[in-house]
């Protein structure tokens, strides 16, 4: 990738249909474009739906890329991914969906605004984000808490 190129950190998921293949479905079309190349994707792991309606597990993964995108473009890449996948936005809020696919961290960029806000706010939290996450990017700092994502992962435990 180019200069002025930034590593973003990326959560994956799905609980409808092939959940694998809609992950590396929804992989495949985001680095497909000449502005996002993929870095390296985790293992894909079952677990359990946090929060929401009662559904199904989901297949959950995190994806390292390189992108000359800036924040909001790649947000914009993202939920179009999404669409392209078989995503809809019309069932409930952490409902079933064929995927998921979040910005975590964009570099060391600090962003809240109505459409973004950079670090994903409750990745620290989430096991299900963090285990795959520490397996792509161990050493990839959260700007706010100051700690690696691997430093994150152990604090859950």
């Amino acid at each position: 990738m180019s200069a002025g190129s930034v590593r973003a950190l990326l959560g994956l998921g799905s609980n409808l249909g092939d959940r694998d293949a809609n992950i590396r479905r929804a992989v495949a079309l985001l680095t497909a474009r000449e502005d996002v190349d993929l870095v390296t994707l985790s293992e894909i792991v079952t677990t359990e739906p946090v929060g929401g309606p009662p559904q199904d597990d989901f297949r959950n993964g995190a994806a390292l890329v390189e992108t000359t995108l800036d924040a909001h473009a790649l947000l914009t890449a993202l939920l179009a991914t999404e669409r392209d996948v078989g995503r809809r936005r019309d069932g409930p809020r952490w409902g079933p969906r064929v995927v998921d696919v979040d910005l975590l961290l964009f570099g060391d960029a600090v962003l809240d605004d109505p459409d973004l806000t950079v670090p994903h706010p409750r990745m620290a939290e989430r096991r299900f984000v963090l285990g795959p996450a520490a397996e792509v990017a161990p050493d990839m700092r959260h700007p706010t808490l100051g700690r690696t994502v691997r430093e994150l992962l152990e604090a859950l435990s």
